[in-house]
């Protein structure tokens, strides 16, 4: 396998090169650095797309919680994936129509252009660092922790996170973002073809589909059901969970950057469908994947779990094409994120733009260390983390839907509402609030609360048009 590994990371730091280099020597503009020129097709912005939001954890995360939880996992994240579509669609149709009005940097500065205040932006930004940041971060942990199982302690989880972490920021800061979606190409390809390779695999060596769920029902019936051996499933984590994922094109910039620079409406409408697809595709066989661990590795710590079943159980050169698959899916993610989120902080900077771009790429440095850090000491339940990552964004939906869809001028009703509710989030994950009120959770009243607000505001909140008021 090593042989394999050196091989495929010459190729795959080669192409890392050619593809920055390429990217670099097309940036004519600060806004082709950062927006890719705003003239993304079809299909570069699927796979961007679908890089973006399926990644490291998907390989590394999805597997275990199928594992540990069983097939509720399925409705927790590839039903919910199937109604964010449906979002894409139609948000994705108001936000370009509302981004065409305005010169959008940024989801941070749209807001504060809607709201007139200064605070609306800087509210999403502190909310995306701090939801955000953790996500990076998992990325990060889950391909450390498997990179030190696998290579037997070579590195310590740190010493792979920070090489992993210069080559990103290395890679980004070169090529801007095109080279992070032309990587991402890369990226989405090999994750589909390696997690179906791992797939078949599995299900073989258990003997075929209907043999893998007669012995994990003999082993744990419980795993074939909801709410799961240890009850995770329940309707209202159900309910949250899809709420949490379908505001994902609403709140993380990453994501609504990606719609705004489809060249035209009928590029992102394709590119929803396909990522539509990709999205079933990709998370099927993490089923078997999982269950195959369930059988053989139900008492398995996760990075014991994964390293067998990626690597060991396979033959070499599969194990070295996972490895550096794996690698790529981290990379990707990660700079995606990273670099979505130096756009919110350009977007709320004023001045000379080349000044603006240092301020940017400084930017970039310190969210990867933060991530660095906070991937030192988060657990190893990636998929849970993901999930509180899409949780918090989500608080943020209401107060960006209402900018999107309002023509009146808005007060700041929602924006201090949405900072308020982070704040009772954070507060009940720490324990200092109480994680469920009257048999009812905590982000899921927080989720009703801030859609009831939303509609008040609607109704009563009055208003002259924007138009209006900028004739005044």
């Amino acid at each position: 396998m090593i042989k394999w590994v050196i091989i495929f990371g010459i190729i795959y730091l080669g192409i890392l090169v050619a593809l920055a280099l390429i990217s670099r020597s097309k940036v004519k503009s600060v806004d082709d650095f950062m927006m890719g020129g705003f003239n993304i097709g079809y299909f570069l912005g699927f796979m961007t797309f679908a890089a973006t939001l399926f990644s490291t954890f998907t390989l590394l995360g999805m597997p275990d919680f199928f594992r540990n939880h069983g097939v509720g996992a399925w409705i927790f994240l590839a039903v919910s994936d199937g109604v964010m579509i449906f979002m894409v669609l139609w948000f994705g149709y108001h936000l370009r129509k509302k981004a065409k009005e305005k010169k959008f940097r940024g989801m941070a500065g749209l807001l504060t252009d809607c709201y007139g205040n200064k605070w609306a932006g800087y509210i999403y930004f502190i909310g995306i660092f701090l939801f955000l940041v953790p996500y990076v971060s998992i990325q990060i942990r889950g391909i450390s922790i498997f990179l030190d199982a696998s290579f037997n302690h070579a590195l310590p989880p740190w010493g792979w996170a920070t090489l992993i972490l210069f080559i990103m920021i290395l890679y980004s800061e070169t090529g801007g973002l095109k080279a992070i979606m032309y990587s991402d190409v890369f990226q989405g390809i090999l994750l589909m073809t390696v997690v179906w390779i791992i797939a078949y695999t599995c299900v073989d060596n258990l003997n075929g589909v209907e043999q893998m769920f007669a012995e994990v029902k003999s082993i744990n019936p419980e795993l074939l059901s909801i709410p799961g051996p240890k009850g995770l499933f329940s309707v209202q984590f159900l309910l949250v969970s899809m709420i949490a994922i379908v505001m994902i094109p609403v709140t993380q910039p990453q994501i609504s950057s990606r719609i705004v620079i489809m060249k035209n409406q009928f590029s992102m409408n394709r590119m929803a469908v396909a990522v539509g697809c990709f999205a079933l595709l990709v998370i099927l066989p993490t089923v078997a994947i999982g269950m195959y661990g369930a059988v053989k590795y139900p008492d398995h710590s996760t990075p014991d779990f994964l390293s067998q079943v990626l690597l060991f159980d396979q033959p070499g050169i599969i194990a070295a094409a996972t490895m550096i698959g794996l690698i790529a899916a981290a990379i990707s993610t990660s700079d995606s994120q990273i670099f979505a989120m130096s756009g919110e902080l350009r977007s709320l900077l004023k001045g000379d733009e080349k000044k603006v771009l240092k301020t940017t790429k400084i930017g970039m440095v310190v969210f990867a260390v933060a991530a660095l850090i906070f991937s030192l000491i988060s657990s190893n339940q990636l998929a849970l983390l993901a999930r509180l990552s899409f949780t918090g964004t989500g608080l943020m939906a209401p107060m960006i839907i209402l900018a999107i869809l309002s023509k009146k001028k808005i007060g700041m009703t929602m924006v201090w509402v949405s900072a308020a509710a982070i704040l009772v989030f954070i507060g009940s994950l720490l324990g200092a609030l109480p994680s469920d009120v009257m048999g009812l959770r905590m982000d899921l009243l927080l989720f009703i609360s801030l859609g009831l607000i939303t509609v008040l505001t609607v109704v009563f909140g009055g208003g002259e048009k924007q138009s209006e008021v900028k004739e005044a």
